[in-house]
C-alpha cells in the first residue's frame, strides 16, 4: 500500500469512528497514518505516546467499540412475508423506518389497511366488504395480515424513536460529528484528524469517582487544533459542529453561526420534549434527584446529557451572535441527572446536595419554559443561583461555561461498570460475572477455580 493509499484508508476509518466509540489511542494511531510526514517532530512524538498503546501495538479493550444500535425490522419483514405468502421478505433496508412503513402500506393495499386507517376494531372489513373487494381469504387469514401489518408499522415507529434517542446520545457526547459526510471530512485533513480525536476523547466512558468527567481537550487535541489554526483554508464551520467554543464560533460568519444556533435550538427542544414526557409519568424525586424504584434512570440520564449539551452549545451560539438578550425572556435551566442513593451519599459525605440540584429544584421545569407554558427569564435564574451561592455565569446557568484549559494525555482506563481494571481479559471475566453492576454475582464461564 502506498503512503497515499494508507492515508486515504486511515481517513475512512477515522470517519467511521465518528459514529462509534473508538479509544483515543486507536484514533491517534490512525491520525499518524493519515497525516504521516506532514506532522512536526513534536506532534509525531505526542501522538506516538498514545499510539504506542493502540491496536497496532497489540493493545485491545474488552469494551464495545460502538454505542448500542436499535434492532431493525428484519423479523417483522419476515413475518409479514410469511403471512402474505411472499417467497421472500421485501428487499428493503430493515433499519429504515420509512422503508418499513412503505412496505406496510404497499402490502396493506391488498387488505384495506393503511397507517392512517389501521384501527383493528374500527377499520377492518366485514365478510361482505371483503367479498366485494375480491379478497378470497378466510377471516383468520385476514386478521393475521392486519396484525402483521400492525406489528410492522409499530416496529417502524419504535425504530424511529430509538434511532432518534441514539442520535441524541451521540449529540450529547460529540456534537454533530456523526452527521458529517465523508466528502467534507476528507477535504480538510487537519480538521478531520482533530475532530476524530476530540470525538474519541468526548466519547470516553465515565469512571466511577468523585473527580467528575475528565477534560476531553487534552495535549493531543490541543496540538491538532493548533495545526488547524496555522492553516489558511481550515473548515472552522465543520470544527464548530463538535467544538462550539467561543474561540471557534468567532471564526465563523454570521450565517454559519445563525445556522448552528438553529440546529442546537432544535435539538434542545426535541430533547426537552422527551424529558417532559418521561417526567410526567416517572414519579421522580425533584428535590434530591435520587433514583426511586421504577425510574428509568438510564434513559433519563442519556436524554438529560443530550439536552444539557445542546443547551450549552445554544448558549455559546447566543453569546457568539450577540443575542444573549433573548435570555431575558426565556432562559430554560439545566436538567439534572438521576443519581443512585449510595453515590449521592458518597459524593456528599454528609453535606448538603449539589447547589446545581438546588437550582434545578427552584426553577420551572425547562420543557415548560421552552413550550411557553411558564415564564422564566435570566433574572429568575440569577435569583435562584444567588440563593444557593452559585455564580450563574461561571456555573453555566446563564452563559457558556469557561473552557477547562488543556489536560494531560492519560491512557484510557479499562472499566467494568465504571470501575477501573488493569487487565482487559480480567475485565471481561468480571463483566460477564456481574461484578460492580448491582446484580447478583454469577459464575462466569471464563472464570477458573
Amino acid at each position: 500500500m502506498t503512503p497515499g493509499e494508507e492515508a486515504e484508508s486511515a481517513l475512512k476509518e477515522l470517519h467511521a469512528s465518528l459514529d462509534e466509540r473508538h479509544r483515543p489511542e486507536d484514533v491517534a494511531e490512525l491520525v499518524l497514518q493519515a497525516l504521516g510526514g506532514k506532522l512536526t517532530a513534536a506532534e509525531s512524538a505526542l501522538l506516538g505516546v498514545a499510539a504506542a498503546k493502540g491496536r497496532g501495538n497489540g493493545y485491545f479493550s474488552s469494551m464495545p467499540e460502538d454505542f448500542a444500535r436499535p434492532v431493525g425490522g428484519t423479523a417483522q419483514l419476515a413475518c409479514a412475508a410469511k403471512v402474505f405468502g411472499l417467497p421472500e421478505p421485501p428487499a428493503v433496508n430493515p433499519d429504515d423506518p420509512q422503508a418499513l412503513r412503505a412496505v406496510a402500506n404497499s402490502l396493506g393495499e391488498t387488505v384495506g389497511w393503511h397507517t392512517d386507517h389501521a384501527d383493528f376494531l374500527a377499520h377492518r372489513l366485514d365478510r361482505q366488504e371483503r367479498q366485494r373487494a375480491g379478497m378470497e381469504i378466510t377471516a383468520r387469514q385476514y386478521n393475521r395480515r392486519w396484525r402483521a401489518l400492525h406489528r410492522l408499522a409499530a416496529k417502524a415507529k419504535q425504530l424511529e424513536h430509538e434511532q432518534f434517542k441514539r442520535r441524541l446520545v451521540m449529540l450529547g457526547r460529540s456534537g454533530f460529528a456523526g452527521q458529517l459526510d465523508f466528502a467534507r471530512f476528507r477535504a480538510d485533513e487537519d480538521a478531520a484528524c482533530f475532530i476524530a480525536y476530540y470525538t474519541a476523547r468526548r466519547n470516553l466512558r465515565r469512571e466511577f469517582s468523585l473527580a467528575g468527567r475528565a477534560n476531553p481537550f487534552d495535549q493531543i487535541a490541543d496540538a491538532l487544533l493548533a495545526r488547524c489554526e496555522r492553516g489558511t483554508a481550515t473548515d472552522w464551520a465543520m470544527i464548530a459542529l463538535v467544538l462550539p467554543s467561543q474561540e471557534v464560533l468567532y471564526r465563523l460568519d454570521d450565517a454559519q453561526r445563525g445556522e448552528l444556533l438553529g440546529r442546537w435550538s432544535a435539538v434542545m427542544h426535541q430533547a426537552a420534549t422527551l424529558l417532559g414526557r418521561m417526567w410526567r409519568t416517572g414519579g421522580f424525586d425533584r428535590v434530591r434527584m435520587v433514583v426511586r424504584r421504577g425510574n428509568d434512570s438510564s434513559t433519563w440520564n442519556l436524554l438529560a446529557q443530550g439536552y444539557n449539551a445542546a443547551r450549552a452549545a445554544w448558549l455559546s451560539c447566543l453569546a457568539a451572535t450577540g443575542t444573549e438578550r433573548l435570555l431575558e425572556i426565556a432562559c430554560p435551566g439545566k436538567a439534572m441527572r438521576l443519581m443512585a442513593a449510595d453515590l449521592v451519599q458518597w459524593h456528599a459525605a454528609g453535606a448538603d446536595l449539589s447547589p446545581d440540584t438546588a437550582v434545578w429544584a427552584g426553577l420551572p421545569l425547562p420543557w415548560d419554559v421552552l413550550d411557553g407554558h411558564v415564564e422564566c427569564g435570566r433574572a429568575k435564574v440569577e435569583e435562584v443561583c444567588a440563593r444557593v451561592g452559585l455564580d450563574p455565569r461561571l456555573s453555566g446557568w446563564t452563559a457558556p461555561r469557561p473552557a477547562d484549559g488543556v489536560a494531560e494525555f492519560t491512557p484510557t482506563p479499562e472499566l467494568v461498570h465504571g470501575v477501573s481494571i488493569a487487565d482487559p481479559a480480567w475485565a471481561q471475566v468480571l463483566r460477564r460475572s456481574g461484578f460492580f453492576s448491582g446484580r447478583p454475582i454469577g459464575r462466569s464461564s471464563g472464570a477458573t477455580e
